[in-house]
């Protein structure tokens, strides 16, 4: 597929394509394009499945008026850098977006590039300091090719009973993969980077990445999602981020693996 950017517009039919395309890992290293297509400018964990029962349950974050961002909220310098964990910005409120115009566009392809360049497939804005509801995402991984999706304001209306366990990695995170159990499938409403409504169900990698980055967007990072023994084995990898967060800023870092009391419900999409 050509490098060319173009904008999302999603068409039920195309969607209905993203949401059942096949599971790749959610680093990726190898490029496939992907059946859904954009028309305007802008361009986000690995997998291993293991099978589990739930319960679906609707969910979404909160709507108040006072949760739009303002244009100050929606300021950014170019290039963006990825926050890392535990960095306060990753749990902060990330206000609803009703202006939806050229910053805007460019917000979201200034997401794409870096998340290209730290070879992710998905990235959210408070990822890159920016605390509003806004995420990216590209299953190929790789710029050019596959498909660029842009959501705002996602919620999550339905999530399927069937759980499944794969490995995810975080850009926030860097080097550190574990097993995250997710519901199967969900279905959200959005809108895309011109402000138009969307709906759709989402499965298999484009639900897990969906829902690791929808985490990110309630304040919610992979690893309140495992259990205390997979978390029990990156407890050193958390620590030392957490060493370095203290030796760059000079600040007591503002949380610790060490108060980790266990996962959130499976299927909350509550913060």
């Amino acid at each position: 597929m050509a490098a060319a950017r173009v904008h999302l517009h999603l068409c039920p039919r195309l969607l209905r394509a993203f949401a059942t395309s096949t599971s790749r890992p959610l680093v990726a290293t190898h490029a496939r394009t992907s059946p859904l297509r954009r028309t305007g400018p802008a361009r986000p964990l690995a997998a291993r499945n293991r099978r589990g029962a739930g319960s679906s349950m609707a969910a979404a974050p909160p709507a108040e008026a006072e949760d739009f961002a303002t244009a100050a909220d929606l300021q950014f310098e170019a290039p963006l850098k990825i926050v890392l964990y535990p960095d306060p910005v990753l749990r902060a409120r990330n206000k609803r977006i009703n202006t939806f115009d050229g910053n805007l566009r460019s917000l979201a392809d200034e997401m794409f590039d870096v998340m290209y360049k730290t070879d992710g497939i998905g990235l959210s804005a408070p990822q890159v300091g920016v605390n509003v509801q806004l995420m990216v995402f590209n299953e190929a991984g790789v710029k050019g090719e596959g498909q660029e999706i842009v959501l705002v304001n996602p919620e999550v209306y339905k999530c399927s009973k069937r759980l499944v366990v794969d490995e995810e990695g975080c850009l926030s995170f860097p080097g550190i993969y574990a097993n995250v159990l997710r519901p199967d499938t969900v279905k959200i409403n959005a809108q895309d980077v011109s402000g138009a409504k969307i709906k759709v169900k989402l499965s298999q990698l484009s639900s897990r990445v969906f829902q690791h980055e929808f985490d990110h967007l309630l304040g919610i990072l992979f690893f309140d999602r495992m259990t205390m023994d997979v978390v029990e084995s990156i407890r050193e990898q958390l620590k030392d981020l957490e060493d370095k967060y203290v030796e760059t800023t000079g600040q007591k870092s503002p949380e610790t693996v060490e108060n980790y009391r266990g996962a959130k419900d499976v299927i909350s999409f509550a913060r």
